[in-house]
């Protein structure tokens, strides 16, 4: 890729339009100052002092936050959230970054999903964060909650030229994205040929149909349990991923972590990652790739071309410390400049 069509693609970023559907979470960081704790006068156990709290959309909405900030203006959120708090923060967080909240359905009958993560405001590291603490819904996600989701959907459909399907939680049919809903995304992908669909799960990636999807290298290989470092090899990955390819009946993206991405267009193609230095924190590291691979094909990139902007979006994303980055459009030329030096030598 020349710096003159990234310029080209980049350039056409704010125009497009583009539905989230699925899982939205709050991620609210509670900045925590030991040199304040003091011991609880009822139970003498130690009492942390709470000095900051940093909230953001997050899940489905980490995806919103990387299209705003890539420059996408027109972005509707779409999903269910409780009458509660959280609700309220996350919706204000959205706000802030230009995503309708139209969307979203209220429902008293489940917790809006958090993700409460308390950190050592004096220690900037990963080794400053505690304990996360998860507010997740266990019960199955009311039928007639998913109907208003459908319909908010089907009423978007002709408006938008990406839907972005994020299915955060792992408890079957605890979330959005229920088995029901899966399929009748895969009908409305069907029938909306020139509409990009796009999924991404933490559990179900290889039951979404008529759609590209994203499973990492073991998920593309139905190898379940990898051993910590374990890989799956790249000739390996490009002998089976045309068979998962005519399952789905749709693209595949394969993540492969520090070694970038593999792609079907239909033949199976590599494109490897920026070499990054230093620390880093793959929080929603795979989010940002699906926020830049996703504006690039619908500005006309071909897979590769998009698989290699999703690297460095990614790459920049990556290198911001405890929280959950962005990448801004003015920052991927000097990242594309990065790329193409190293894959010359």
């Amino acid at each position: 890729m020349t710096p003159q069509r990234l310029a080209e693609l980049v350039s056409t970023f704010p125009s497009r339009r583009i539905a989230v559907i699925g899982d939205f979470f709050l991620d609210k960081y509670l900045e925590v100052d030991h040199g304040l704790d003091e011991p609880s006068f009822e139970t003498g156990l130690n009492a942390n002092q709470v000095a900051a709290i940093r909230r953001f959309a997050g899940a489905a909405g980490t995806v919103v936050n990387n299209l705003a900030a890539l420059g996408c203006k027109t972005l509707h959120a779409i999903g269910v959230v409780g009458d509660d708090g959280e609700a309220f923060d996350l919706r204000h967080c959205l706000h802030k970054v230009g995503c309708s909240t139209d969307g979203l359905v209220t429902c008293g009958e489940i917790m809006t999903p958090t993700y409460l993560k308390p950190r050592d405001m004096r220690d900037p590291s990963l080794a400053g964060e505690h304990e996360r603490y998860d507010t997740k819904n266990r019960s199955p996600m009311p039928r007639a909650v998913l109907d208003q989701v459908l319909a908010t959907l089907d009423r978007l459909l002709p408006e938008v030229e990406a839907v972005i399907v994020l299915d955060q939680v792992v408890e079957d049919d605890c979330g959005v994205i229920t088995a029901a809903m899966r399929t009748a995304l895969a009908e409305r992908a069907r029938r909306h040929p020139s509409v990009l669909f796009w999924a991404d799960s933490r559990k179900h990636i290889r039951q979404f149909r008529n759609m590209l999807i994203k499973p990492n290298q073991f998920e593309s290989v139905g190898h379940a349990n990898p051993l910590p470092d374990e890989r799956i090899d790249l000739e390996r990955l490009k002998s089976e991923l045309p068979s998962l390819r005519t399952t789905t009946e749709a693209p595949v993206c394969v993540t492969l972590g520090e070694r970038g991405l593999m792609v079907s267009e239909p033949v199976p193609t590599f494109v490897p990652a920026v070499r990054i230095e230093g620390p880093i924190d793959p929080t929603g590291a795979g989010d940002s790739v699906t926020a830049g691979m996703v504006l690039s094909l619908i500005c006309g990139a071909t897979m590769p071309e998009a698989a290699l902007i999703g690297n460095l979006v990614a790459s920049i994303t990556v290198q911001q410390l405890a929280t959950t980055g962005v990448a801004r459009p003015e920052a991927l030329p000097p990242r594309l400049e990065v790329w193409r030096r190293q894959n010359r030598e």
